[in-house]
C-alpha cells in the first residue's frame, strides 16, 4: 500500500498511466469489450485489468491520478448506443459525474460511434478491461498536463 494512492489502482495500471504522455489516449472498457484483441495492438500491448469494479469505479480510481487534456473537446469520450448516438446510459451517466468531480466542473463527454471506438482503442496507449456488465461501459480518456509549480 501506498499513501495519497486509490488502492483500485494496480501496479500495472499505475505504471501504464505514469508512463503516458500529454495526448495519450487510455481506454476504460466493460467486460463485453473485446479488450484482448484491441488491447494487443496498443502502446502497452496488454491487456490491462481492474475487476470486480464498475466503469464508474475504475474512472474514479484513475481520474484521482490522470489530469484529463484541457486543450482538445475529445479529453473524454463514451461509446455511442447503436442507434440512439444522443441517449446517454445510466453507466455514461456515472462516469460523466466521475468526470465532474475530478475537473470540479461540467465536461461532457463526446459520443464516439460503436466500430469508431473500436478504431480508436486500437490507436490507444493502453486497454484497461473492468468488470461492468451494462452495456455501453466503455470510455476513452485523453492524457493532459500537470502544469509546474507557479
Amino acid at each position: 500500500m501506498l499513501k495519497g494512492l486509490d488502492p483500485r489502482l494496480t501496479a500495472d495500471v499505475l505504471y501504464a498511466l505514469r508512463a503516458m504522455g500529454h495526448g495519450d489516449m487510455l481506454i476504460l472498457a466493460d467486460s463485453n469489450f473485446p479488450a484482448e484483441s484491441l488491447a494487443r495492438q496498443t502502446v502497452v500491448g496488454d491487456l490491462l485489468r481492474m475487476d470486480n469494479l464498475t466503469s464508474a469505479q475504475a474512472a474514479e480510481a484513475v481520474l484521482s491520478v490522470l489530469p484529463l487534456d484541457t486543450f482538445v473537446d475529445d479529453f473524454a469520450a463514451r461509446m455511442e448506443i447503436v442507434g440512439k448516438p444522443d441517449e446517454i446510459a445510466p453507466v455514461q451517466a456515472e462516469v460523466q459525474a466521475m468526470i465532474d468531480a475530478a475537473e470540479g466542473k461540467s465536461r461532457p463527454m463526446i459520443g464516439i460511434e460503436r466500430f469508431a471506438f473500436y478504431e480508436v482503442a486500437k490507436q490507444a496507449f493502453a486497454v484497461i478491461q473492468t468488470g461492468e456488465r451494462r452495456f455501453y461501459g466503455c470510455f476513452m480518456f485523453r492524457k493532459g498536463v500537470i502544469a509546474p509549480d507557479a
